[in-house]
């Protein structure tokens, strides 16, 4: 992905985890936020703190998870979605990450549905902008996702409106639900690495 120290600035950390979203209050609890939102969870399961991080147009931190002793970074773009490169890219440099399987990226899938947790290493982007961007900016889909699935949009909804409204309380609470399990599986990767990850969140998984 990068030449080793390229463009690194301070601490590196072990693993990098994004969760993708829009910034603004106005796109606070839409479905397209569901990644930003595994992060603010990380962050006060394991008593960290975002802050801002202008050169990479992002909030962003470090916590050390339960029962690990290296340095996790999480980071929110403050990008908008189809931005999110120009974030991350930043964001890949500042913590030293040098090999695609140490990021790990936590967006919203329209191919799952609704609630549903899936874990991915690399492949294909499913049309999502966010992805898209990432890939141009690194050069490579290498990284690893943690997809939520939001569902379709019903009838004739146009997609961008589906993934930029705010649930019904029903799918709502589902999503809750699976922001948490999104964020169990990121410990999991933390602690153990991908593949148990994928074995566990992936056991009945169809797409």
């Amino acid at each position: 992905m990068l030449r080793s120290g390229e463009g690194r600035r301070g601490a590196g950390a072990h693993l990098l985890v994004v969760g993708l979203g829009n910034p603004g209050a106005e796109y606070a609890g839409t479905r397209h936020n569901v990644g930003a939102d595994v992060i603010s969870l990380l962050v006060g399961r394991h008593g960290g703190r975002l802050r801002p991080a202008k050169r990479e147009r992002a909030l962003a931190g470090q916590v050390t998870l339960a029962g690990g002793s290296d340095r996790v970074a999480l980071a929110v773009p403050q990008t908008f979605m189809n931005d999110s490169g120009l974030s991350v890219g930043a964001l890949v440099r500042r913590y030293g990450i040098v090999d695609p399987g140490r990021l790990v990226v936590v967006h919203d899938e329209l191919d799952l549905p609704p609630g549903r947790v899936r874990v991915k290493e690399g492949g294909g982007l499913a049309g999502h902008n966010g992805l898209r961007s990432i890939k141009a900016h690194l050069n490579t889909d290498a990284f690893v996702r943690v997809r939520i699935g939001i569902g379709k949009p019903q009838g004739r909804r146009d997609g961008v409106d589906h993934v930029l409204s705010r649930p019904a309380k029903a799918e709502r609470e589902q999503l809750a639900v699976a922001v948490e399990e999104a964020a169990d599986a990121v410990e999991m990767i933390a602690a153990h690495g991908v593949a148990p990850a994928m074995n566990r969140y992936n056991a009945s998984a169809t797409s």
